[in-house]
């Protein structure tokens, strides 16, 4: 579960986390209005205004008119997703606020991780302005292969971790936390050593570092990430953004989480899915695939990409499906508009093949599909599900094996680019 920065933040505010002052936004007047009586009006000339969406880049993504497609402009220059906003020659801090968020609000912004579709801003932060000494970057979350908690820092802030860590991986220090011991003085001084501070900010970031590590315990977060975390000019720490993931298996535990979620930004499709609390994530790709259990979706999703194609989401429909839920991660599935081909891979364990096989026959009653599909069906009534899908009169291509569901799919998709 993903949420906006202003709500991350709004939260670490909570366990005395170093944050600069800031306010929400959802109309260009309120930006006027804040920006003036909670800062202009109190000696505060430098603020910023951030958009809000669930991706990163933002400082470097440009914002679009979705109608015209064309950049929107500010000030004469292409409108960025986060605006530092000083008196000029433009006019106020507050003036100037609320033409930016003005702009904003209602735009696209297009950033690396959201793909040249973009995103609707519907809400603005705006936050004082700091004297920045010196950015870094600072992370945590789970090491799954090490059953460990770890915290990433580098001297690299305000950069794409990803290409640090590809390019100059020397540069990012990882401290694994004992879950027995937790976060010990011994741990904060090694990364604050790791990134060569001294004195004041050495002593900053050990008061940082403990108190990031216990929000994140105590929010049950998977991933916490502060890029850029800054040094200021009087050598304190401070989040300068933050990024937070709750870990889903214990929201039950936070039933608050739920009024953060901002419903705009989540995938359309996703969220039909959790009505039938189908395990689905749309991906960027073109064939379709439905299977039961995460394993089988995992290698689904290789032969797909061995085979030419690239997978277009991932649909585990588990071990207890019936003839609705098989259904509905079909149409599910289908309302993808980029998939041009549908692989369904089976193996009937727990749940029975002639029951996927009737919600596969009842989906394309109900759905119109006009893309090849695919179907491997094995275990537990398979024979009777293939006389299903064969006299059901619907058009299907009957996978033998893996290795020939597979072959198929190539098939399919080279037929696809011929025509």
């Amino acid at each position: 579960m993903n949420i906006h920065e202003y709500q991350a933040k709004q939260l670490l505010r909570q366990f005395d986390v170093p944050l600069l002052d800031g306010k929400p936004i959802f109309s260009a007047e309120d930006a006027g209005i804040v920006a003036y009586h909670h800062f202009e009006s109190r000696g505060i000339n430098t603020i910023v205004v951030k958009a809000q969406i669930h991706a990163g880049g933002r400082g470097k993504g440009i914002i679009y008119d979705p109608q015209t497609d064309l950049p929107r402009m500010l000030f004469g220059k292409e409108l960025r997703g986060v605006v530092v906003i000083r008196p000029d020659e433009y006019g106020s801090v507050a003036h100037k606020a609320y033409l930016a968020a003005r702009e904003m609000l209602g735009g696209k912004l297009v950033t690396h991780q959201t793909g040249p579709e973009g995103r609707i801003v519907r809400r603005l932060f705006i936050e004082e302005g700091a004297e920045i000494k010196k950015e870094y970057y600072c992370s945590i979350l789970l090491d799954r292969s090490r059953s460990q908690n770890v915290i990433m820092v580098s001297t690299e802030g305000g950069m794409d971790i990803e290409r640090v860590a590809e390019e100059t991986p020397e540069k990012i220090i990882q401290v694994h936390i004992d879950p027995v011991v937790g976060c010990q003085p011994y741990v904060r001084r090694r990364l604050a050593f790791g990134l060569g501070l001294e004195g004041a900010a050495f002593r900053s970031f050990l008061d940082f570092i403990e108190k990031l590590y216990h929000a994140y315990e105590e929010l049950d977060c998977s991933l916490l990430e502060v890029n850029p975390l800054v040094l200021t000019s009087d050598d304190r720490f401070i989040a300068l953004d933050a990024k937070v993931n709750f870990d889903d298996n214990a929201i039950y535990r936070h039933p608050e989480y739920l009024d953060l979620v901002d419903t705009d930004e989540e995938e359309p499709l996703e969220r039909e899915a959790a009505k039938y609390n189908l395990s689905y994530i749309k991906l960027d790709g073109n064939v379709g695939c439905m299977v039961n259990g995460a394993g089988l979706a995992m290698a689904t999703m290789d032969i797909i990409q061995l085979a030419g194609g690239k997978p277009a989401n991932f649909l585990d429909v588990g071990g207890g499906a019936n003839v609705d839920r098989i259904a509905n991660g079909f149409r599910i599935m289908m309302s993808d508009p980029n998939v041009r081909a549908v692989l369904i891979n089976i193996f009937g364990g727990i749940v029975r093949c002639d029951r996927v096989a009737n919600g596969i026959v009842q989906a394309l009653q109900q759905v119109e599909v006009n893309v090849p599909v695919i179907v491997r069906l094995e275990g537990t009534n398979a024979k009777e599900a293939l006389e299903i899908l064969r006299s059901s009169g619907l058009n299907f291509l009957l996978a033998e094996s893996f290795e020939n569901a597979a072959q198929q799919v190539t098939r399919a998709l080279q037929q696809l680019q011929a025509a």
